[in-house]
């Protein structure tokens, strides 16, 4: 069966990818800052639990040896933050801008770095962004500029990267959950956790390098950048 790599699995949407690929025999290496406190992540049987911080360059560089020699078909960065919300302009705090930037632009692809002979070793050779639609640009409503502008920054640096590694044969795309009912989304969110991976798992099932670059939502519709 394929494997898949999961970024931030202990909880909300990760969580969800992990109990679904498990249960339909994938090998699951599913990745948390500290294992010790995921007590729902290890209670899903049969996944490999490993530790990751992925704005740490020597953690995921660890990770990386580790797992020398394993071929993983789907490297799923899933890992975020919100970060504060509602600041007007000539009160943002630019701290706090930076960490949103680093755990949602640059993190993922530190880990995407680090693991890419790992993808392209494998059969499906597959990497995925969980981004947002507040990412789009045509789409933009306002506010949450933090949050916004980090995952604008991740779909530019995907772009980028997929047209690096096409002749590579790995395929790189940025997906929209949908407003899901998670601790960031909120529990008057639209969808569940379970609705939102299912759709995003048919989506990445139907995935090959002419889809490579593309912004997708998790009912399969493109998304304009």
């Amino acid at each position: 069966m394929p494997t898949v790599l999961i970024t931030g699995a202990n909880r909300g949407i990760g969580l969800e990818f992990t109990k679904q690929y498990a249960a339909d025999g994938w090998k699951v290496i599913a990745t948390a800052r500290d294992p010790g406190r995921a007590d729902a992540l290890k209670a899903v049987p049969g996944v490999q639990v490993e530790a990751l911080e992925v704005t740490d360059d020597a953690s995921v560089a660890a990770l990386a040896k580790k797992l020398a020699g394993t071929k993983i078909d789907v490297l799923l960065n899933n890992a975020g933050i919100s970060g504060p919300r509602g600041f007007a302009i000539g009160e943002w705090d630019f701290k706090a801008w930076e960490e949103v930037l680093s755990v949602n632009a640059v993190a993922p692809l530190r880990v995407t770095q680090a693991f890419l002979p790992h993808v392209e070793a494998s059969a499906m050779k597959q990497v995925v962004f969980i981004s947002s639609r507040m990412a789009s640009i045509t789409l933009n409503g306002g506010g949450s500029a933090f949050y916004r502008s980090s995952k604008t920054a991740l779909n530019m640096a995907v772009s980028c990267l997929a047209l690096e590694v096409k002749d590579r044969g790995v395929t790189c795309t940025v997906m929209h959950p949908g407003w899901v009912k998670t601790d960031m989304g909120g529990p008057g969110a639209d969808i569940t956790t379970a609705e939102s991976v299912s759709g995003l798992r048919k989506v990445i099932g139907g995935l090959d390098i002419a889809k490579t670059g593309k912004f997708f939502n998790y009912d399969g519709a493109e998304f304009p950048w």
